[in-house]
């Protein structure tokens, strides 16, 4: 690819859509008209279910989103007229909520289809980014948003929150599979090209078949430190530029008329640690040092990250320069637009920054033609149920499947597999088609789905058994012998994630078979596989590279194939031979990502090649990779003599032990290593001290009992117990030995709503146990204790291997309840 220009400052950027004196000239006709309450209207951006028609007129709304998991209805199968309707309804409501002034401003509907239309039944799901990075094709990313486009249209829909452009260089992160690349060399011509998918060249932006694209998330989300989601990424300006605002500045150059603003941070040289949704400076650099002219979005609930802002206090994000909110609940869009209301009247939010976020979204959208467009169901594809899924998409995503494959191993005679041969498939993923998908598909985290969600999907099974003539299917090899089969296709992944739900947190391994119990199953069938002396071809689907040197070892072929959709026979397109025996199609993926060598190797290693003098961030690992990025074999190659890839002998860090068997208890003999903390949606996290009181708006705490009593108000609030300098202790002896989390409790006022109960080591990524049933079952006023055995937290699937939070109390509710004596034993008491 092209060598990329190393920009000493920030550019003067010349997007393809150039203003039109006409659109400026409009937009100020109308801006000078509108009254504050108008205005503020376009800039808040509620969900699907938590707006009404009604909501619409009373406060003008200007947009709306429908998140992952939202549908019509919520009906998870709703289709094209389904969608179109729902979507028509709240573009009818706008329309009569201008009746009577001498203008109209037409609605937007946006929709995060990041990799296709990934939230509508029935739509063609693509291959998440970092597969399509490693298909190194341009062009291939230029009909995928084509395609998506149509199918975004054909649900009636405006804008779509992608493509994400970040650059992540860490692989703990849970987004990384979101990135297309560590470097920009690739990010940045594939911005360019899917920009121009999504909504053509100059002037096609406006008709039925394209939509308005949205770079995410600016800027550096992929470089946090130590690959933590929401976290601050520390580098100076010229990586924060050359590197982590590559594929904005493409991204831009090709006309997106919208850019994301990120959850994360930054801190540079000489500069103050900012988050991206209250930087005025960043924001800046994007509108006027790049010229960037379109719609700065805000990212979901991201305005209480800011300094100065709670989550119905938005008003220093707006200062900043964020033009729209997008806000999750109905309660917090209402408080953030009276805060803000009253912001703009007393003069605290100017009224030439209100004028300027208004302005930019006027533009866009008749840029977007939606003055001149019909109503959503009145539209060209709008209904229509063939475009979503249609045999030409579909076909594309297959092609996209096959070439985002990256051999990495092949052994002589390995592939392609014969379709005579007698195929054995086996491991974890043989049959999930949730490991295939990852997240952002149908659902948020996309891990509860099956192939019911996709009509015409195919997992590894399904696929190769329509090739192979003789094939035999089980994950964990529970029912059959190995020794009769010439092959044996080991399918292995991770379970589906996104964001923080996916990061793996600091301390831990980035090894494969030490992630989850179940991936280390998949270990065990390789070594059955190996004293079997089956051929054995691993294909592993994940959003990252992991460490999976043992696996490597134990196969003869290793395909990665990254997270490739609910359809992959283009997979079994490039494993198997043509009928007639000949090679179907070959290999063609590189790797656009390193491979790491270590368990303990997490961040990219590679030096940015048009990045002069480049030195890598603070706590970056600097280690040879096992596989360099661009390594992809074809089967044309000879097998390389890699012999045993060399086991990475870095031992695991010490795990501290429990001592004693109650090792943990506050009151009456309050444990000092453990501290007490509180906190709450919109306040971060304040100790909660065990001998005095201490009174916020959200909890009332007093020393009792030698214990706490606690009053809940009703706001989310966490109360917890953290172990001091991230002290963790593994929990599986006291699992198996019928271990109990319990605590003395008097409850004086039952909760009114949900109340759980969790142990942990990274909420929210952890779950919980819901124990308002069991509290409400408590006689009021008298001391009972509660008990809750460690196999049910472990069965609501929280990790208890590595815990420094080994109880919190977790709720929205109002309830009054005094807590003492809280203890983790080997065994239930008494």
């Amino acid at each position: 690819m092209e060598r990329l220009q190393h920009h000493a400052d920030w550019p003067a950027l010349r997007s393809a859509i150039t203003p039109d004196p006409v659109v400026e000239e409009t937009v100020t006709g109308i801006l000078a008209q509108m009254t504050v309450e108008e205005k503020l209207g376009q800039m808040i951006q509620p969900d699907l279910v938590e707006l009404t028609v009604e909501d619409v007129e009373a406060y003008k709304i200007g947009s709306a989103l429908n998140g992952a998991g939202r549908w019509p209805g919520n009906d998870r199968r709703a289709g094209a007229r389904e969608w179109t309707d729902a979507l028509d309804g709240f573009w009818a409501a706008a329309e009569r909520a201008y009746r009577d002034r001498p203008f109209r401003i037409p609605f937007m509907w946006a929709t995060d289809a990041v990799h296709g239309h990934n939230n509508v039944y029935g739509a063609t799901v693509f291959p998440h980014n970092i597969g399509l990075g490693a298909a190194r094709d341009p062009d291939l990313l230029h009909r995928i948003g084509v395609a998506t486009a149509r199918e975004i249209v054909a649900t009636g829909m405006d804008w779509t929150f992608a493509p994400t452009v970040t650059t992540p260089r860490d692989r703990r992160w849970g987004r990384t599979y979101e990135g297309y690349s560590e470097d920009p060399e690739i990010v940045d011509p594939y911005a360019r090209a899917m920009v121009r998918g999504l909504q053509g060249d100059a002037g096609e932006l406006r008709t039925d078949t394209r939509v308005i694209a949205c770079a995410k998330h600016w800027v550096a989300d992929g470089g946090t430190f130590e690959g933590e989601d929401r976290g601050i990424a520390r580098c100076d300006e010229d990586i924060l530029r050359n590197v982590h605002a590559a594929g904005f500045l493409a991204a831009i150059e090709a006309g997106a008329q919208s850019v994301m603003a990120s959850y994360s941070g930054w801190i540079g040289s000489g500069r103050v640690e900012e988050r991206v949704h209250g930087s005025e400076y960043l924001l800046n650099v994007l509108k006027d040092k790049l010229g960037f002219d379109g719609i700065v979005v805000g990212d979901w609930d991201a305005h209480p990250y800011v300094a100065g802002c709670t989550q119905g206090d938005a008003n220093n994000v707006i200062k900043a320069g964020v033009d729209i909110l997008m806000i999750s609940t109905r309660e917090k869009w209402q408080s953030v637009h009276r805060t803000a209301l009253a912001a703009i009247r007393s003069g605290d939010i100017p009224m030439a920054r209100v004028d300027d976020a208004v302005r930019r979204i006027l533009r866009v959208k008749m840029r977007a033609g939606l003055w001149d467009k019909a109503r959503p169901r009145d539209r060209t594809l709008a209904g229509d149920q063939s475009v979503l899924g249609s045999p030409e998409h579909r076909e594309l995503a297959r092609e996209a499947v096959r070439k985002s494959l990256v051999l990495l191993k092949n052994d002589v005679g390995a592939l392609p597999i014969a379709r005579t041969a007698r195929v054995l498939v086996t491991g974890s993923a043989a049959d999930a088609v949730a490991k295939q998908t990852g997240g952002y598909t149908v659902t948020w985290q996309g891990d509860d789905i099956g192939t019911e969600d996709f009509p015409g999907s195919s997992t590894v099974a399904s696929a190769v058994r329509a090739v192979a003539g003789d094939c035999t299917v089980d994950p964990y090899l529970e029912h059959t012998d190995p020794a009769g089969f010439d092959v044996a296709i080991v399918a292995i992944g991770e379970d589906a994630y996104a964001e923080m739900m996916g990061t793996i947190k600091p301390w831990r391994t980035i090894e494969y078979g030490r992630l989850k119990p179940a991936y280390a199953r998949d270990r065990e069938t390789l070594r059955r596989l190996r004293a079997a002396d089956v051929t054995t071809v691993t294909v592993m689907f994940s959003g990252r590279p992991l460490y999976v040197t043992p696996e490597l070892n134990l196969s003869d072929a290793f395909v990665a194939a990254w997270l490739p959709g609910p359809d992959v026979t283009g997979l079994t397109d490039v494993l198997f031979t043509a009928p007639d025996g000949t090679v179907a199609h070959d290999f063609q993926g590189r790797l656009s990502v390193s491979w790491p060598r270590g368990r303990r190797s997490f961040a990219a290693n590679r030096v940015p090649r048009h990045i002069p003098d480049y030195q890598p961030p603070a706590g970056e690992i600097i280690q040879k990779p096992l596989f360099a990025y661009d390594h992809g074999l074809t089967l044309r190659d000879p097998a390389p003599d890699l012999g045993d890839l060399p086991l990475d002998d870095e031992p695991d860090a010490p795990v501290a032990e429990p001592a004693g068997d109650a090792w943990f208890a506050i009151g009456p003999r309050p444990d000092g290593a453990y501290t007490f903390k509180v906190s709450a949606t919109d306040y971060g996290p304040r100790p909660l001290p065990l001998d005095q009181v201490m009174k916020t708006s959200y909890i009332l705490s007093e020393p009792i009992d030698e214990g706490l009593a606690l009053t809940f108000t009703g706001a989310r609030t966490f109360v917890y117990a953290q172990s001091p300098d991230g002290e963790h202790r593994d929990l599986r002896a006291q699992l198996r030995d019928g271990g109990v989390l319990s605590f003395a409790v008097r409850v004086h006022q039952a909760p009114d709503g949900p109340f759980w109960l969790t142990c942990h080591d990274d909420f929210p990524q952890q779950p919980t146990v819901d124990i308002t049933g069991r509290l409400a079952a408590l006689p009021p006023g008298v001391w009972s204790r509660l008990e809750i055995p460690l196999t049910e937290l472990a069965a609501a699937g929280i990790e208890l291997d590595h815990v420094d939070v080994p109880f919190m109390l977790h709720t929205e509710a109002r309830a009054r309840l005094d807590v003492s004596d809280v203890r983790i034993t080997a065994k239930r008491e008494g």
